[in-house]
């Protein structure tokens, strides 16, 4: 978690939720096929339960999705792993994430060293998840932005990782643009409202290769290049 541990919590309580990681960590993630230690390891040290409503605090580490503010979601920890290691990071490397929600992803990110680079559409959203980060020590690794994020972030671009936490019907034009050519990768769900395809992108040059790496239930992301509000 971030630097002296997660504020607000004693020790007993820290020491509980990090054995809750460690369970998840092994049965959750290890067990179904993640192999990447650094992904394991940052999904270990960033503490799920302070990015939770707190009446869902007791199910911070169950295998699901589970509800936060604003109609949105925070994802199950196994999809966020999943969707980590497909984006093959670099400590060190920027990334752009559409849909920062309870800003959980964006932690997993920063805690692999990553620079990340977060938007969210509902303000109230983003306001919590920048106030959370940084209580938690992640705010220097994180710029949390709100805004339409199907159309990316073209001062930042080219992107050399961009993530997606919310469903697309196609792959948004503006983010197959902003990706990097030399390797960019672009990580997003698509399809219709009830299921979508985790679709993954690499651009080489002018060239995109996209690859589906199975069907996934997300929330719409509603914006110019997604769905309509």
């Amino acid at each position: 978690m971030g630097p002296g541990g997660t504020p607000g919590e004693s020790g007993d309580d820290e020491a509980s939720a990090r054995d809750e990681r460690a369970r998840m960590v092994a049965t959750q993630l290890r067990a179904r096929g993640i192999r990447d230690e650094r992904v394991l390891a940052a999904l270990l040290e960033v503490p799920r339960d302070q990015f939770v409503p707190a009446w869902q605090r007791g199910a911070a580490y169950a295998d699901e999705a589970l509800p936060i503010p604003s109609g949105q979601t925070i994802s199950q920890p196994y999809m966020v792993a999943r969707m980590t290691e497909l984006l093959e990071l670099e400590p060190g490397e920027r990334v752009l994430e559409i849909g920062t929600g309870s800003g959980y992803q964006a932690a997993v990110l920063a805690a692999l060293g990553c620079r990340v680079t977060t938007i969210e559409r509902h303000a109230e959203l983003a306001a919590a998840a920048r106030e959370r980060l940084v209580r938690l020590g992640f705010g220097d690794a994180v710029d949390v932005r709100v805004g339409d994020g199907s159309l990316g972030a073209p001062d930042g671009a080219p992107w050399p990782a961009i993530v997606v936490t919310a469903a697309a019907p196609a792959v948004p034009e503006p983010l197959r643009e902003q990706l990097d050519p030399d390797g960019g990768r672009l990580v997003v769900p698509v399809g219709s409202h009830d299921r979508q395809e985790l679709i993954v992108v690499e651009r080489r040059g002018n060239e995109w290769f996209e690859r589906s790496d199975g069907q996934v239930v997300f929330v719409p992301l509603v914006g110019e290049a997604g769905f309509p509000a």
